[in-house]
Order: C-alpha cells, then sequence, then structure tokens
C-alpha cells in the first residue's frame, strides 16, 4: 500500500497535513530527516506509516514508559503490531518480544535510550532488519534544550553504527541553538530539515501577575473549565500535594504528581488521568513530557516555568485535539528570585548557568512585553505570525507609558559603564547606590550616575526586561552583561517614541481573567445528549481493555458522529479517526447509539 492509503485505511484520516508527506517520502526512501512540528500537528505518522511500508521493524527512541505504552495500545487498536521493552517488564516479557522481531511479526518497537545502548541490544540490532531508527522528543540530545538528558547524546553511534539505516529525529520546542546541535549530534547534516512553524491556534494565552494564586486559579477552572480536564503546575513538591489537596476540598477531582511519591502510587495517579475524565492533575514539571491525552482543555502555571521552551512544551498539552483551550500563567517576583537560585546553586558549569539565566530573562520578558503573546512565542522560535486575538495583551491591552526617556536613560547606562555589567548593576547606577563595587568602577562619576529616581528597582527592572525583549539591548551570554544592539543604537541616536507595559501594582482588590470561555457546547440539547452517549459508550469499552478512552476515539471522532451520524458501516468509515480496524470493532455498537438516540 502507498503511504496515503495507509492513512486512509489504517489511521483513518482523508489527507495528509502540512508536510507529513514530504517527511513520509524522504525516510522511505532511506533519507534521514530532522522534523519540528508543534504538539499535535502528528509527528508519530511521520515515522510510523515509514515503518510500515519499509521492510523490517521501526526502532521509535521515547524517554517514558508511559508514553511508549500510550503509543503501543493505540498502535495495537489500529491493528498495528507494537510492542515496548522497558525496565518495568520481567525477563520472560522481554524474550518474548525479541522472538516476535526474529519472527518478523513486529512492526514496531519503542524502547528508552538506555536500553538502545545496551551492548547485548545494539549487538541484536546487528543481526536484525531495521526499518528506521525514530528518535522522539529530540530536544533531549541538545545542552542547549530545556530537558537535556545525557544518555540521549551517545544516540550519536546510530549513524556510525548502522549508516545505511534512516534516522529521523522529532521535537515540537527547539530554538536555533537547540535545532542546530540536535543535527550536529545526530549526525543529520545529510539529511533534510522540515519546520513546519510553531503556533498552536487554538490556545488561548494568558499571562497574571501573582496576588492570590489560589483564588485566581479558583476563579479560573470555575468560569471557565467546571467538568474539564486539566493540568496545574506548581514549582515544588510540597506545593503539588497542598494544591491538589485544596482543589479536592473544593470539590474536584484533582490528583499530585511528583518525583518524589512511590513510583505505584505516582504510576496509579498518571493511569486515572489517562483514563477517567474531569480530572485535573497538579504537577511538577516531572508529569507531561509525551503524554497523548487530547482532551485537556487547559493548562495552569502557578508560577512561572524555567524557560520559554518548557513553557510551551507544558502549555502544548492542553488542546492536543485541536479544539479551544486555555494556557494560564501567574507569576511573581518572588518566583523569579527561586528560579535563579535554582541555577545559580545548581552543579553546572557556569557556561551552562549563563544560558539557563538568558533563557529565564527571555520568559520574563514574555511575560512583561505589552505586544501580542502569541508573536513573542513564535519570534523566540523563528517564527512569525499577525497579531493573534487569542490571547490577553491582544483582546485586553495592558496599560502602557511612554517609557522614551526612561529607556533612553537605561540604554545610556549600559553605555557609560562600558556595555560590561548586568541589570541588577546598571539599576544600582541608575538609583544611585553609594557603594564599594560601584565607587570601585568609578561609576559614581558618570552621567548616568542617580538619574533614575522616578522608578523603583522592580520598575527598572521591568523597563530592562522589555528593553531585552524588544531587543534593543541583548545580554552577552558568556558574561551575562548588556550590549547595546543596532536597534539600541539607532533608538539613542533617533530619539524615537517608545511605548512600554505599565508594572502592575504590587496589590490590587481584583484580578481579571480574560481566558477565552471555552464554546464547546452543542446548538440542541439532543445533539449534547447524543454526545454525552457516545462519551458513555466509549468509556464502557475503554474500561473492558483496560485502555484510555481516546485509544477508542478522540472527542473530535465523537463529535463528528453527532453532526453526521452515521447509519451503516460505509458512512461510519468516512468519520475522521476511523480505520478499518476501528470500524470493524466499534462501528456497530456506536452506530446502535447513534439510531437510537
Amino acid at each position: 500500500m502507498t503511504p496515503l492509503q495507509i492513512l486512509k485505511k489504517t489511521y483513518g484520516y482523508p489527507s495528509f497535513r502540512s508536510v507529513q508527506e514530504e517527511v513520509i517520502d524522504q525516510i522511505i526512501a532511506g533519507g534521514s530527516a530532522f522534523v519540528l512540528m508543534p504538539t499535535g500537528g502528528g509527528k508519530s505518522l511521520c515515522y510510523q506509516i515509514p515503518s510500515l511500508c519499509r521492510e523490517g521493524v521501526g526502532i521509535i527512541v521515547s524517554p517514558l514508559i508511559a508514553l511508549m505504552q500510550d503509543q503501543v495500545n493505540a498502535l495495537k487498536q489500529l491493528g498495528i503490531s507494537a510492542a515496548a521493552i522497558n525496565s518495568s517488564m520481567s525477563s520472560a516479557e522481554v524474550a518474548q518480544v525479541f522472538a516476535q522481531i526474529r519472527a518478523n511479526s513486529l512492526e514496531m518497537l519503542y524502547v528508552a535510550p538506555e536500553r538502545l545502548l545496551m551492548d547485548d541490544f545494539l549487538s541484536f540490532l546487528d543481526q536484525t532488519k531495521v526499518a528506521l531508527f525514530a528518535i522522539d522528543e529530540a530536544h533531549c540530545v541538545s545542552q542547549w534544550g530545556h530537558d537535556f538528558r545525557p544518555h540521549y547524546t551517545a544516540l550519536s553511534l546510530l549513524a556510525e553504527r548502522f549508516p545505511k539505516i534512516p534516522r529521523i529525529a522529532l521535537t515540537a520546542t527547539a530554538d536555533t541553538p537547540t535545532r542546530k546541535d540536535i543535527v550536529e549530534r545526530l549526525h543529520l547534516q545529510n539529511g533534510k530539515t522540515f519546520i513546519t512553524g510553531f503556533d498552536r491556534p487554538n490556545i488561548h494565552y494568558e499571562i497574571a501577575h501573582k496576588e492570590n494564586a489560589r483564588q485566581q486559579v479558583l476563579k479560573f477552572i470555575k468560569n471557565k473549565h467546571q467538568g474539564d480536564s486539566g493540568i496545574v503546575y506548581c514549582l515544588s513538591r510540597k506545593l503539588t500535594e497542598e494544591i491538589a489537596e485544596w482543589l479536592c476540598s473544593e470539590g474536584y477531582k484533582a490528583l499530585a504528581y511528583h518525583a518524589g511519591m512511590r513510583p505505584n502510587e505516582r504510576s496509579e495517579n498518571q493511569e486515572r488521568f489517562l483514563r477517567e475524565e474531569n480530572i485535573i492533575m497538579v504537577a511538577t514539571i516531572a508529569f507531561g513530557m509525551g503524554i497523548d491525552k487530547p482532551d485537556v482543555r487547559f493548562v495552569v502555571h502557578m508560577s512561572i516555568p524555567k524557560n520559554i521552551e518548557a513553557y510551551y512544551q507544558e502549555t502544548g498539552r492542553a488542546g492536543r485535539d485541536g479544539l479551544p483551550s486555555n494556557a494560564l500563567m501567574i507569576y511573581g517576583v518572588g518566583d523569579l528570585v527561586l528560579l535563579r537560585s535554582f541555577i545559580d546553586d545548581s552543579n553546572a558549569p557556569e557556561a551552562q548557568k549563563r544560558i539557563e539565566h538568558q533563557k529565564l530573562n527571555s520568559l520574563i520578558g514574555l511575560c512583561e512585553a505589552a505586544s501580542c503573546r502569541r508573536q513573542i512565542l513564535l519570534e523566540y522560535f523563528g517564527d512569525q505570525c499577525e497579531p493573534c486575538n487569542n490571547c490577553d495583551s491582544c483582546q485586553n491591552p495592558p496599560e502602557t507609558f511612554d517609557a522614551t526617556i526612561a529607556a533612553q536613560k537605561a540604554i545610556s547606562c549600559v553605555f557609560r559603564t562600558d556595555q560590561r555589567f548586568g541589570v541588577t548593576y546598571l539599576i544600582d547606577v541608575l538609583l544611585g547606590k553609594n557603594n564599594d563595587r560601584i565607587k570601585g568602577f568609578g561609576h559614581d562619576k558618570v552621567s548616568t550616575f542617580g538619574i533614575g529616581g522616578e522608578y523603583n528597582k522592580h520598575e527598572w527592572m521591568s523597563i530592562y526586561r522589555q528593553l531585552i525583549v524588544q531587543n534593543f539591548l541583548r545580554i552577552d551570554s558568556q558574561h551575562g552583561g548588556l550590549h547595546i544592539t543596532p536597534m539600541g543604537q539607532k533608538f539613542l541616536k533617533e530619539k524615537e517614541t517608545l511605548s512600554l507595559r505599565k508594572l502592575p501594582p504590587r496589590k490590587s482588590e481584583r484580578t481579571k481573567s480574560n481566558a477565552a470561555a471555552i464554546k464547546l457546547e452543542f446548538e440542541s440539547d439532543e445533539e449534547q445528549n447524543l454526545f454525552d452517549k457516545l462519551k458513555a459508550t466509549r468509556m464502557t469499552l475503554a474500561k473492558a481493555q483496560e485502555l484510555p478512552p481516546y485509544v477508542i476515539f478522540h472527542d473530535k471522532t465523537l463529535r463528528e458522529m453527532v453532526a453526521k451520524r452515521p447509519t451503516n458501516l460505509e458512512e461510519f468509515s468516512q468519520i475522521s479517526g476511523v480505520g478499518e480496524q476501528k470500524m470493524q470493532r466499534y462501528g456497530e455498537v456506536f452506530i446502535k447509539v447513534i439510531v437510537e438516540n
């Protein structure tokens, strides 16, 4: 069968999206590729279909056991022979998988990088017909990436040991240095690079200054997401447990997830989140990579994450089905101080610490910018868009002020101190702090010393961060000092007018939420009733097979059933997401519900 025939017959989709077909053709022809595609953009098809078209077994490198099992379950529902080998399996179970491969009866195998790199496993692959190597979550390869994992770097040996087998590396979040690093480390320079853009247009972004975080979150969930599945990210394990307990006391089904929990308890909570509906997972960033649950309607960050890549990947766990979803981040100065101390107190090399500080500064710039959130996010990854009208800044433009003189003072201070110092030092000069360090450098004598008294330290911090995000200043990644960019030099020379976002008051009586209402209601009670019955049927089938409901069908597929009301198998097979196996397995059951409603 051709790739398109497989897409229609096995997966139940009428056509490829974006560059999927080009990537698939490249791999089937024996070429390698680096693929950057937004979460929910269909990356898995880029290696699954070539695995089915090429002779041998497709080896997929994946970082998490839960993700592997999720993918294997989904493939089996499509009638595809797939398996995983991981640390939770017995030696007898592993031997059984090896036997399937020897018998040429396995089409795809998921493994962790640690397993792949074992000598006995590599020796086994030497004797095996391998269709391709797929490296999922490829940003883990790069030290520039937000989730660097040392074992991933050793995957470079695949190019040397198996030079004739195509390799495909895939990620949803990687800035330009990370992309370059991935391609170099995995020796993909002779392959093709496919970048489809980063935009997730169905996600509404909102960033709010922290006032009363619990009440802000409660109001957001009550007003926008009553009865929805969602994720709430917290900075610490202690807070994770406290927030989960508090949400339960407010009447929600909330579960905790963090690395300090017992593995069986953590695994059980993850299983419940995947298999049940209307559950809120309260978690540290230990949770979520590769989670395929498509109907997560919201992601909340109760404090700022480490960097823009982490933020974008974590918010990308909402709305994987393409339906409207919300991302809310609540940030405060205390979070920033804590994250900076995490970086400074870590055992990472100084060069790595500078990278982390630089990335954190970019995220703070996003929080405090007055322009479209989506534009800033996409520009960070080298992408672009028009103002989106689907973020808080577009829908409720923030209060700004004429910052022309303030910006001139801030940039001039960088110049007068020889473009060598960081923001804290520069603010001390502007505020006229007469300390030994400033005296030692003679900066108590420069013209910008003490000229910034109209703003306090926090306001100057905000001004500097916005000047960085708007490219008037840049941070030296080696030493952390600020440098004036050509744009900044032009601004000083031509004295153009500049508006910046006002720093929100430290305290206020109320916090307004601009998050978009999720308009997923049906036009009639009859349609809603049918949808509820289809969901109940799906849940019954899922429980009987011990599967997450979305592995049977996504909500989006059920909604199409409501809209089109198929009454026979031919009509049912035309629903998006209904392949041949699922039609045979579930068609009569769902048609019966539709006809009887």
